[in-house]
């Protein structure tokens, strides 16, 4: 059970939407709404400077927090309650690969993917030495229909292609992955990750863009019309030093069509250059969707992601409009 502190400023609700629940009893995610004996309305942002600490713990041992029925209405609200967290801010304005636009101080629209899209599981910025340990997302505005944020934990995802797949998953970790897209000249608002080479590095000097690449562990091929993208090869699992356990740390089911990458074979390869089977990709998304919590967002919801510990993705939007906000975190 989650210990609550004393006269705290939250109520935890169980039963509001589907859980997981851990060996040690906390749920995944735990929801956390304003505590009703209060009296008065709560502020997130009072609520998380008062239980910061018991926050932070109880992130740690679930990996994703709600926060519901909040008064949190507008960007500028919730790059408040950002702020009132405590983390140091990750900039997002080199190396991402989803489209975004700055709104507010720490505040940017999630991936501006069309909405028919879906937008596969994955770590934020996992093909990048330095990522955000912590991601904050926000409702501003609630979908009609579809359009969930799934959310599944990363170290039961890779149990359970470990036992399903031991060869590859033995294979992914002695030889690495190597990940391969084509980036265009300008950005493609189609594409989920349609950001323009220029937008990515924050540049429309080549050489720069070179530069910039190689500190991210990129090698850059120019081509027709952008460049091809080489990252890695990299580990496609990594090891939770603090939690002791392996996690699933890799886009095996990332690969996304679009006008510059028709080719998805190639998209995710062995260090050797042999491409991943199409039956783990497929396992792999079977598994996803069997393990993953649906969060049908509602209005003023506050959604805050241990990045190391959850995988995200987006369902495809069945009914406009919706606007979902991102904020990242070191």
């Amino acid at each position: 059970m989650n210990i609550m502190p004393e006269e705290s400023l939250f109520h935890e609700v169980v039963g509001l939407l589907p859980q997981h629940s851990s060996e040690d009893g906390v749920l995944f995610p735990v929801v956390l709404c304003p505590n009703p004996k209060i009296g008065k309305e709560v502020q997130l942002t009072d609520a998380i400077k008062a239980n910061k600490e018991w926050l932070d713990s109880l992130l740690y041992r679930s990996g994703a927090i709600l926060f519901r029925g909040f008064p949190v209405f507008s960007a500028s609200d919730f790059n408040d309650v950002v702020e009132s967290s405590g983390y140091e801010n990750f900039p997002y304005d080199i190396g991402g690969a989803g489209s975004r636009t700055n709104v507010v101080g720490r505040v940017y629209t999630a991936n501006e993917a069309p909405p028919d899209q879906e937008i596969p599981f994955h770590h934020e910025m996992s093909h990048a030495p330095v990522y955000p340990s912590k991601l904050f997302f926000f409702c501003e505005v609630e979908p009609g229909s579809g359009g969930e944020t799934c959310i599944a934990l990363s170290h039961v995802i890779y149990e359970r292609m470990k036992q399903k797949h031991p060869k590859f998953v033995e294979d992914m970790e002695e030889k690495g992955l190597i990940y391969t897209r084509i980036i265009g000249d300008e950005s493609d608002p189609s594409s989920p990750v349609g950001r323009s080479w220029k937008l990515t590095f924050n540049t429309d000097d080549k050489t720069v863009a070179e530069e910039r690449a190689t500190k991210l562990g990129m090698k850059l091929e120019w081509v027709e019309g952008g460049v091809r993208v080489i990252i890695g090869p990299k580990p496609g699992s990594r090891y939770d030093e603090t939690r002791k356990r392996k996690i699933w740390f890799n886009k095996v089911t990332g690969g996304m069509k679009d006008k510059l990458n028709q080719d998805l074979s190639k998209a995710v390869m062995f260090s050797d250059g042999k491409p991943v089977p199409a039956d783990v990709a497929n396992d792999s998304s079977k598994i996803f969707d069997e393990e993953c919590i649906a969060l049908q967002w509602r209005k003023g919801d506050v959604l805050l992601l241990d990045n190391l510990v959850v995988m995200h993705s987006r369902r495809p939007l069945t009914a406009l409009p919706r606007r979902v906000l991102a904020s990242f975190c070191k």
